[in-house]
């Protein structure tokens, strides 16, 4: 009974996987409702890329999700979604900050950062808080609070330096 990571780097499946790849996703996506029923918590990481089916089922589930910086995020890539929709995209649409200003990312993290926010989450919430209690609580503003602090602590010292 303890949280789950998961960091997800996919182009999207394969013609030759077939049934397989979308039947894997629909297993993960399965035990991961699992996991949200034992109300554990769940954080989902996507790098560069995260496209296909993985960001449709399991890495958008996440009870906190993580991008890199600059990740393409999505469905489809751009080209498909703009001959689908009959129009282009806003500039950079399928990226982390564009999701990220959406809503659809908690917060960019760059990889050399991960381990230690990830560990800065875990100590926060206690490992012990439950993901059905997790958005309903006033920790998670404090938590996101925190990180927007930590970021911009980290880019006026990248600024200096």
């Amino acid at each position: 009974k303890m949280p789950l990571i998961i960091v997800s780097a996919s182009g999207g499946a394969r013609m030759q996987e077939a049934m397989f790849s979308l039947m894997q996703m629909a297993k993960t996506s399965q035990a991961l409702a699992k996991h949200h029923e034992a109300k554990l918590l769940y954080i989902s990481i996507l790098t560069n890329p995260t496209m296909g089916g993985v960001t449709a089922s399991f890495a958008s589930l996440g009870d906190i999700i993580l991008a890199e910086p600059k990740a393409l995020i999505g469905f489809a890539g751009p080209r498909v979604v703009e001959q689908t929709i009959g129009h282009k995209l806003p500039e950079g649409a399928q990226k982390a900050e564009f999701l990220l200003d959406k809503g659809m990312v908690d917060a960019i993290v760059s990889r050399k950062e991960m381990k230690q926010k990830v560990s800065f989450i875990l100590k926060f919430l206690d490992a012990n808080l439950t993901s059905s209690n997790l958005r309903r609580q006033q920790m998670t503003e404090k938590l996101f609070e925190k990180l927007k602090v930590e970021a911009q602590k980290q880019e006026m010292e990248h600024a200096t330096t």
